[in-house]
């Protein structure tokens, strides 16, 4: 019997409305709970997911490789074994391909590295639609201004040109391109000690002259830089300290001459001038050392002197010692530095104002310093004088160069205001290893050099009144001109006795006197007619 549908319900419970709505809330607030767990795990899950496909992707690794090793239930070796070599033979093949493009070039014959590569060899069916594919340098992003303009240049085809969309005949010596190439090569290609800078934001363009002058600069600093075994690297140079020059210096420390070394003070083109400080210490009975000291070191390097040999080769003092040696050789630098030391002491003789000389050693010229309190004495050209300075520089230098020659006997050969300090209101005349005696077949025409720096110098300036022409300055040293001088010259060598006719019978010989008597006879006879022909005529019948 089915029970009736209008039968008696049990009714509920009553319950208060206060704990109703209480169990609501609690519902409500798991719900939302749970809603948000899950939404966080779904998506930490997804961007798990989406990282591992970007990456497998992104390295061509096959689809089915992919979900396999995303799956975290799945551990196969095989599986990673394959994702491995995979990427190994896209490197491989990356560095076949730059290395066909490398040797291939601009060249209208290429080779080709396709059946070296192992892409071509993947012809599984399990990855037959999965082949490894090579990536084109022609396709790649370009990353910077360097990247487009070789770009630009290797689409140029191997007959030379090409033709644009516009119709413009471009060339491979297209000037654009070179200088674009050229700046390309200056970046890239240069050592890492030459300061290129950073030209991938700037259109810069070089021209071939350009380039090709910057990269034998670059070669040449970068060969100079690490050559060690070359001589002239070992020899004198820049700062005049090699290994020779350094033991020389160490010696006068240990003999107790010098006490402190403070520096350099110039650098010319024949030396380098230091200074130090002695040892007043130190006691000889001969000479008393002075406070300060200039050391002198010659240069052996002849890139900036190359005419030295010149002043020495003729000077009958040091003939013997400079014959039958290189310019370049350490007997040949001694006697330079010997010369020097010679000169200074005949003219401190002569009474004319010069630095002292104290020690000798080898190339190493120890001198009095002009100058105080490690300043040395500025040059002519540099001194600070007044109208009044200007004038007494001027007469002590014409005196100088009188007493010089007449008492002395030497040429200065090269006195100009750069070889003249100024202290104290006195000048002191400096570098005279170049000096000559008289007798130096080219000594006159030295001093015709000088007396033309000299009169320069001080013409510039429009303060001395009264300045000797180059000529009456050179009349006024020598007491004749400087043509007479050059005829007196050619005679002397004229009356030279040869070698071949020293015994002949018929050989006669007047001597230099004589000859130059007749020649001033013949222009007392004859002043107006008197030239350098009929000098000519008198040397050829005194032959």
């Amino acid at each position: 019997m089915s029970s009736c549908p209008w039968a008696n319900i049990k009714l509920p419970d009553p319950v208060r409305l206060d704990d109703i709505i209480s169990e609501e809330i609690a519902k409500d607030l798991k719900a939302k709970e749970m809603k948000e767990f899950y939404h966080q795990s779904d998506v930490q899950q997804g961007e798990a997911g989406a990282f591992t496909n970007e990456f497998l992707v992104s390295n061509d690794i096959p689809v089915n490789s992919a979900k396999s090793s995303s799956d975290e239930k799945i551990e196969s070796d095989a599986e990673i074994a394959h994702i491995l070599q995979m990427q190994f033979n896209k490197e491989y093949d990356n560095l076949l391909a730059k290395r066909e493009q490398k040797i291939n070039g601009t060249s209208k014959v290429s080779i080709s590295f396709d059946k070296y590569k192992i892409s071509r060899q993947c012809d599984d069916d399990e990855f037959e639609n999965d082949r490894c594919e090579v990536e084109d340098p022609q396709d790649r992003k370009d990353w910077d201004r360097f990247d487009s303009t070789l770009r630009e240049v290797n689409s140029i085809p191997g007959r030379g040109w090409k033709e644009t969309e516009k119709g413009k005949i471009v060339t491979k010596h297209d000037l654009v391109n070179n200088g674009r190439l050229n700046t390309l090569k200056l970046m890239e290609q240069f050592p890492p000690e030459f300061p290129t800078g950073d030209g991938e934001d700037i259109d810069m363009k070089l021209s071939n002259r350009t380039f090709n002058t910057l990269k034998k600069h670059a070669n040449k600093e970068h060969i100079r830089r690490y050559r060690i075994q070359d001589k002239r690297e070992q020899a004198t140079t820049e700062f005049a300290v090699d290994q020779v020059t350094s033991h020389i210096l160490y010696q006068l420390l240990l003999n107790q001459v010098i006490k402190t070394y403070n520096g350099t003070i110039s650098v010319g083109k024949e030396a380098v001038v230091m200074h130090a400080v002695t040892n007043q210490d130190w006691v000889d009975t001969q000479e008393m050392l002075p406070k300060e000291c200039a050391i002198k070191i010659f240069k052996s390097t002849l890139t900036e002197y190359k005419n030295r040999d010149k002043f020495i080769k003729d000077d009958h003092r040091f003939k013997d010692k400079y014959n039958n040696c290189k310019p370049t050789s350490s007997k040949a630098l001694n006697a330079w530095a010997e010369k020097e030391m010679a000169n200074l002491i005949r003219l401190k003789r002569a009474g004319l104002r010069c630095p002292d000389v104290v020690r000798l050693k080898k190339h190493v010229l120890v001198l009095s310093f002009i100058g105080q309190n490690n300043i040395a004495a500025p040059k002519l050209k540099d001194a600070v004088l007044d109208d009044a300075d200007y004038v007494n520089a001027y007469e002590q230098i014409v005196d100088g160069m009188k007493l010089m020659y007449n008492k002395a006997r030497l040429i200065h050969a090269d006195l100009s205001e750069y070889n003249i300090l100024w202290h104290e209101h006195m000048c002191y005349f400096i570098d005279v290893s170049q000096s000559v005696e008289p007798v130096h077949k080219n000594a006159f025409k030295f001093l015709y050099d000088d007396c033309k720096h000299i009169t320069n110098f001080f013409s510039k300036k429009q303060i001395v009144p009264n300045i000797l022409t180059t000529d009456e300055l050179f009349n006024s040293i020598v007491g004749r001109s400087f043509t007479e001088m050059m005829d007196l010259e050619r005679i002397r060598e004229s009356t030279k006795i040869k070698p071949h006719s020293m015994n002949r019978a018929d050989n006669q010989y007047y001597g230099f006197e004589a000859n130059w008597e007749r020649a001033k006879q013949k222009r007392k006879e004859n002043p107006p007619n008197t030239n350098a022909t009929e000098i000519n005529e008198l040397i050829d019948s005194s032959d």
